[in-house]
């Protein structure tokens, strides 16, 4: 089998640094020896070339990190990015649930999931966690795109048979197309399903009662939904769900939080809901970008901390501006800032790839580039611009990631790896060199 070298500085985190220290693994001078994919030797140039006699080695100008990897993000929302008006509820009807109801057309979902992954591989991600819509053909296009791609990733339908009409699917429909999507794709090359109730307010009880069923029937896929997001839509939930102690509950009373649960946003927490996330090994995807424009909230990072709940990092793209999880490792600092928390550069580069990977219980294969993983990785410019030139000047590593991350967007990404082949080239303007 064939070695390639990948030499160059390597920065990746081992574990969550707010659960023990000593986890930034940092080789100034490093070299990766990749193998079919995989990560066969990671270390110091001078100690692993020798290692490799014949070795031929690629110089990879940059910062060489993990392949980023979004805990939440709505691929059909991309061609409705940046769009006006109003907070979660208005905002859904007024510009997504429109935009949603032309993913019934496959050639139109096609063109989307094309679009989305080359902007993912442009911004330096390499595996999501992605909302389709309710129509079975979303997935489909999705799937077969990032299979092309020969992407980690993984999508599921949305479950939604109290929304309007176009977006509309009936219980029986929702578990057929769900256990179909399930059989073809889960576990195919490197993509698997994820249960996808919207939220609670768009499915009828009988409904999360029936993604409750797959969830345990299916071990290995995930459930993806929405939690405590905005302060409305909170109090709806409560109106609807008299019973429940809280938003989560109202999941809870189905099976829906179990280990396997990704909730994005979790803005409006309870203590209660922190324990029983944490109680489970349920986690949050923290959404920043979203949270900010929308109105949403500011998630509470030390709240989470203190209950260790397991968060990952999410662009949410479409209510959030940028697929970057550079730029949204940026505002989650300045998100925790008014809470009293200062996000560390190093945590918030751990959220946007190994704590992600371990969210979506991807962490054997992805998120940290070690030996034995999946060779996907981004080699970042902290160069890009004039202005983050003159930032590096004498910075530390460090400073220069926190700059980085605050002055950072696709710009900063040089180029970015799947499995050890370049997928997207700077220079060249395009995908695989």
């Amino acid at each position: 089998m064939t070695l390639h070298g990948f030499r160059g500085e390597i920065l990746s985190l081992s574990h969550d640094p707010a659960e023990a220290p000593d986890a930034v693994r940092h080789e100034a001078d490093g070299l990766l020896v990749v193998e079919a994919g995989r990560v066969l030797a990671r270390g110091p140039f001078a100690d692993v070339a020798p290692r490799f006699p014949g070795l031929v080695v690629e110089r990879l100008d940059g910062l060489i990190v993990p392949g980023f990897i979004d805990a939440h993000v709505h691929y059909p929302q991309l061609g409705r990015i940046a769009s006006h008006g109003e907070q979660l509820l208005d905002w859904l009807e007024r510009h997504i649930f429109p935009a949603e109801k032309a993913f019934a057309d496959p050639v139109h979902a096609a063109s989307v999931a094309e679009a989305f992954l080359d902007e993912l591989l442009r911004h330096g991600t390499t595996s999501a966690l992605v909302f389709g819509t309710v129509h079975a053909a979303s997935v489909e296009a999705f799937f077969a795109a990032a299979e092309a791609r020969s992407l980690r990733m993984v999508c599921g339908k949305v479950l939604m048979d109290l929304g309007p009409d176009g977006l509309r699917d009936t219980v029986e429909e929702a578990k057929a197309e769900s256990e179909a999507l399930i059989a073809k794709w889960h576990g195919h090359a490197r993509l698997g399903y994820a249960v996808t109730p919207r939220f609670a307010l768009t499915s009828s009880d009988e409904q999360l009662a029936m993604a409750g069923e797959l969830l345990a029937a299916h071990p290995g896929v995930l459930l993806h939904t929405h939690l405590a997001e905005n302060t409305v839509e909170i109090a709806e939930v409560a109106a609807r769900f008299t019973e429940a102690v809280d938003y989560l509950d109202a999941y809870d009373r189905f099976g829906l939080v179990t280990d396997r649960s990704v909730f994005a946003h979790g803005v409006h927490l309870p203590d209660r809901s922190c324990a029983r996330l944490a109680e489970t090994g349920a986690g949050i995807a923290v959404c920043p970008s979203s949270n900010f424009f929308l109105g949403s909230g500011m998630f509470d990072f030390a709240q989470a901390e203190r209950h260790r709940v397991r968060l990952g990092l999410g662009s949410d793209i479409g209510a959030g501006t940028s697929l970057s999880l550079l730029h949204n490792g940026g505002l989650a600092y300045q998100a925790g800032l008014p809470g009293g928390y200062v996000l560390d550069p190093f945590r918030a580069l751990w959220l946007a790839t190994g704590g992600s990977a371990r969210l979506l219980h991807i962490d054997r294969d992805v998120g940290m580039l070690a030996e034995g993983q999946e060779a996907d990785f981004a080699v970042l410019d902290d160069a890009a611009t004039p202005l983050m030139a003159r930032r590096m000047a004498g910075a530390t590593l460090a400073e220069r990631l926190f700059a980085l991350q605050v002055l950072g967007d696709d710009r900063a990404v040089r180029r970015t790896y799947v499995l050890g082949h370049c997928a997207w080239n700077k220079e060249a303007g395009h995908g695989r060199a």
